[in-house]
């Protein structure tokens, strides 16, 4: 007998030796990164009580938002390291990462226990009980009471899928409703059930397991501590940031979708791809598992597409075995690689260029991001800035009157194609200042003489129109070159670059694209962005000229709104700064404050925001299903006092909408791409703000 039980010991004492081992490498690299932030960041902040406060806030609200895992009394253990943890990061002590992780497994191995009991049995829907906001707020004393939170939490879940069934079925007949307890609502909880345990076993099974988990978090909600656009990437992350800005991403090859029952199935396999090569997978088989290398399967047979689609992402490097249900009946698992994606020159994510056809002819480009290295690098063509100037060119042979370029939506990119594209628009000098951590501004500059276009310009703007985006229609409002219409943008003004965890590097010799290829990257704010006229897009954005109103959700998110936000004040302007005389807007602004006052879409915008902000948010949320289809009804009263607004309240468009010679030429041998090009021309006939802009670019030709 004492033999098992050595070897019991023995595989106990490795098993805690590893994540020793593990935790310990994090702390390093927690280590690198405040070294890093305190070497390169643009406003680093001072390593103490205030900032583990902020950090500690940070990482418990990371893994526990909602509060269904910890308890009080577990906060009142951690609380001893809540104005501490820069000791803990100073030192390269792992007391609390263990402590922490020791914990969390617990509880979640405990929650993952009380939801299969609570979900096991029928919910009392005829209570009176409610959910109320300071039990779904704040954590449960204990063990006892976290029972019963979760239990509240659970049932709030089924009632929401009950009368969301039962308005999709266009029945408020609660008699009705009941009928289908015997079955509607077993379905349902099962539902909610392996929905919350698939959570759980994510975090438990994910590609590095929990301990790695806990690392990356930890060393994600430190970096985010300096500042919301400071973050440390694991190498997958940082490939999939990289091909947010145009670089190759990594596929497995295929598209999901879901049938009538809400069974994912795949849809579509890319030619060439490692699901295609595989020779084992055709469209409409269902997925029903997914395990990746060393980790247990996970059931994902009810899972959406989003969530199957959240699980595929959070590895690059490591295979992935599915398991899918043929149309036959039978199972049968694939192991697959992700592998790099072949570029595809008609991506939604380029530029596309338009003529509208009116009383003037005006160009129209839309530019969904400041992607780089699109293009065949050899040749020149490194990005959007170049693209942009192309479709110019094929556009001024069309003899167009004006431009509108399009950046709502825009979240930015590529700081360098911002620059050279307000430099197509100026003839030379100063774009931006840029400030790094020693404080002295310095100038990016359009150093080529001459413009690509200079008629008149129209950039058109919203809220989502961040980073990049502001930098380009900050400048070209001081040159006085373009007129800005839409909304104040988001307000991001800051810099950064992606580095390897490595103090040694010398910020101004440093070469991403020579840098050694590691596990941990940092993406650090080195540089805060001022425009040419001294003044900054940071917090506040840039101001349109033209205001075109836009809905405003409460839950809408400015950099403003973010924690740890950076604050930056004006500096003093680019004396070499040169802007053209300046532009008196004041009949423009009358004009389309006419056109919005008296347009039905645009008075629509103005009642619904008036009626957001008189609505008010739940007090308690009601426990019985006839309370909660009571309230369901109620909030369907309410949304009927809100204006539903689209592209039929605005009349007929002004103009209609044509490619360019060049763009012809090519879609009459592509029926594919000729169909996705009629979308979007119905598209910009009837989307309001394309319309309002033209409207407006024309006034001004006039």
């Amino acid at each position: 007998m004492k033999k098992p039980f050595w070897l019991f010991l023995f595989c106990f004492i490795a098993f805690l030796t590893a994540y020793s081992q593990h935790f310990d490498a994090v702390a390093d690299k927690a280590f690198l990164i405040s070294r890093m932030a305190e070497k390169y960041h643009v406003q680093p902040r001072a390593t103490d009580a205030a900032f583990s406060e902020a950090w500690f806030t940070s990482i418990m609200n990371s893994i526990d938002d909602e509060r269904l895992f910890f308890t009080q009394a577990d906060m009142n253990q951690l609380n001893k390291y809540r104005l501490q943890l820069h000791q803990q990061l100073l030192q390269k002590k792992t007391g609390f990462l263990e402590e922490l992780y020791s914990l969390y497994q617990m509880r979640l191995k405990q929650v993952d226990s009380m939801v299969a009991f609570h979900c096991s049995q029928p919910f009392n829907l005829d209570t009176k009980e409610h959910y109320t906001v300071k039990e779904d707020t704040t954590y449960a004393a204990d063990l006892k009471t976290l029972n019963l939170k979760l239990k509240k939490h659970l049932q709030v879940h089924l009632i929401n899928h009950l009368v969301q069934w039962n308005e999709d079925t266009d029945s408020m007949d609660i008699k009705t409703l009941k009928n289908y307890d015997d079955s509607l609502e077993t379905v349902l909880r099962k539902k909610i059930k392996s929905s919350f345990q698939r959570f759980i076993k994510r975090k438990l099974e994910s590609p590095g397991g929990l301990a790695e988990g806990m690392g990356n978090m930890y060393c994600k909600t430190l970096a985010t501590t300096y500042d919301p656009h400071t973050n440390y990437f694991p190498l997958t992350e940082k490939e999939n940031f990289e091909s947010s800005l145009g670089n190759t991403k990594k596929i497995f090859g295929f598209t999901l979708d879901e049938d009538d029952d809400g069974q994912v199935t795949i849809d579509h396999l890319k030619p060439g791809s490692s699901a295609f090569k595989s020779g084992q997978l055709n469209s409409g088989d269902k997925i029903t598992g997914l395990q990746w290398e060393n980790q247990a399967n996970v059931d994902v047979s009810d899972a959406t597409a989003e969530e199957i689609n959240r699980m595929m992402d959070a590895s690059n490097d490591k295979t992935l075995t599915i398991t899918i249900k043929k149309a036959d009946g039978t199972f049968r698992q694939v192991t697959l690689a992700k592998e790099k994606e072949e570029e595809d020159p008609e991506d939604d994510g380029r530029v596309k260029s338009f003529i509208l056809k009116g009383a003037q002819n005006i160009g129209f480009i839309s530019l969904p991001s400041f992607y780089t290295d699109w293009q065949n690098s050899e040749k020149g063509d490194e990005g959007c800035a170049n693209d942009i100037s192309k479709e110019i060119l094929k556009l001024k042979k069309e003899n167009i009157a004006g431009l509108i370029i399009d950046l709502r939506f825009n979240g930015g990119g590529s700081l360098k194609e911002a620059t050279d594209l307000s430099g197509i628009f100026i003839d030379y000098g100063p774009v931006a200042q840029l400030c790094a951590k020693e404080g002295k501004a310095y100038s990016v500059k359009d150093v080529n003489r001459g413009t690509i276009f200079d008629g008149p310009l129209l950039l058109l703007v919203n809220g989502y129109s961040a980073s990049a985006s502001e930098a380009v229609a900050g400048t070209l409002q001081d040159y006085h070159r373009a007129i800005i219409a839409g909304t104040p943008t988001f307000g991001k003004a800051t810099a950064q670059i992606v580095m390897p965890l490595d103090t040694t590097i010398v910020l101004d010799e440093f070469d991403p694209d020579k840098a050694i290829k590691t596990d941990s990257y940092l993406k650090l704010t080195i540089e805060k962005v001022y425009r040419v006229s001294g003044n900054t897009a940071q917090q506040k954005g840039v101001i349109p000229d033209i205001l075109l109103p836009e809905p405003r959700f409460k839950d809408t998110r400015r950099e403003a709104t973010y924690k740890n936000s950076l604050l930056a004040a004006n500096i003093e302007p680019n004396k070499y700064y040169k802007p053209l005389p300046a532009t008196d807007y004041s009949r423009l602004q009358a004009f389309a404050k006419a056109m919005t006052d008296t347009t039905t879409f645009f008075k629509k915008i103005a009642l619904f925001n008036h009626l957001q902000e008189m609505q008010d948010t739940a007090a308690e949320l009601p426990l019985s299903l006839a309370a909660g289809m009571a309230a369901s009804k109620k909030s369907a009263d309410l949304d009927k006092n809100l204006p539903d607004f689209d592209s039929d309240d605005m009349p007929k468009a002004p103009y209609t909408v044509d490619n360019h010679s060049y763009e012809k030429l090519r879609l009459q041998s592509d029926k594919d791409l000729s169909a996705i090009n009629d979308t979007w021309k119905i598209q910009l006939t009837k989307d309001p703000y394309i319309q309002a802009a033209y409207r407006i670019i024309s006034f001004t030709i006039q």
